[in-house]
């Protein structure tokens, strides 16, 4: 049968016609006029000067990070600044989850894990994490451990929210269902709660990474003499709008690839996700 129907699914793929119409609702097509409209857009804005001097020209932009690859900033490349950032982040990311997300479980599975963590979490929880940033300087110093803190802050409220409401939030009748079955708590606990909330896991992890960029880059700006907010900082002290403009390029690029990186884990780890087509 397998065979049959992969022959079946070939013989489609080989009937559809080559045409102007089938090219324009392609979507890797419309990815790449998207991309180069918003460069084009981008261009034309810069050369009105429509920002004053403040915006500058895709080449120059480009030219700047060429620059800044060979020629070093505060003793470090370009590479260099990346991995300063990306090391802050994946410390403060990595302690965070590692802490969240079995107490969020833990919150959701066990009642008085919940009533002792739960007032203390909601008391913290609304307070900005960029907040933190001085205190966090005066007890830690302007050193790695004040801007790890930051990130640890930033990103763990997310990870234990989306932990806690994916167990909370799991359907009572998969429960009854393992409990017919002859299953026990444990068995609910692994073979439904777990694989049931490992997508809200994984979602919470992704919010986690883009707020773990916004701490890193508000802890550099502040006090940091290398990553990608210090070259932010250095281009507007020193009134180079593409060394700010590229600072921000590099942080989409290497966020994105992150992120990517996380969602290929989740499709690992959750085989069963349904995945719906951006067709």
């Amino acid at each position: 049968m397998s065979d049959i129907a992969n022959e079946v699914r070939k013989q489609v793929r080989e009937e559809r016609s080559f045409t102007v119409g089938s090219v324009l609702k392609n979507r890797w097509f419309l990815h790449i006029v998207s991309v180069a409209v918003f460069f084009l857009i981008w261009d034309k804005v810069a050369i009105a000067k429509a920002f004053s001097s403040g915006l500058p020209r895709p080449y120059e932009v480009m030219q700047q990070l060429w620059l800044m690859m060979f020629d070093p900033l505060a003793g470090k490349t370009l590479f260099g600044h990346v991995w300063a950032s990306t090391q802050r982040i994946l410390i403060g990311f990595a302690l965070a989850s590692v802490i969240a997300v079995p107490l969020g479980l833990l919150m959701a599975l066990n009642r008085y894990v919940n009533a002792v963590v739960k007032p203390i979490f909601d008391l913290l929880k609304p307070m900005p994490p960029i907040a933190w940033i001085s205190i966090a300087i005066l007890w830690f110093g302007i050193g790695e451990t004040s801007k790890v803190f930051i990130i640890v802050l930033g990103t763990f409220v997310p990870c234990l929210l989306n932990a806690y409401n994916g167990v909370r939030l799991v359907e009572p009748e998969l429960y009854d269902v393992v409990r017919m079955l002859g299953g026990n708590r444990r068995d609910e606990i692994i073979q439904v709660c777990f694989p049931a909330a490992f997508p809200a896991i994984f979602a919470g992890l992704q919010i986690s990474l883009s707020i773990a960029w916004t701490c890193v880059l508000a802890a550099e700006l502040v006090s940091a003499r290398s990553g990608l907010g210090f070259i932010i900082i250095l281009g507007m002290n020193l009134s180079r709008p593409a060394m700010i403009v590229g600072g921000m390029v590099i942080i989409a690029i290497v966020a994105w690839g992150m992120s990517q990186l996380v969602s290929g884990l989740e499709r690992f780890v959750c085989p069963w996700k349904r995945q719906i087509d951006g067709r």
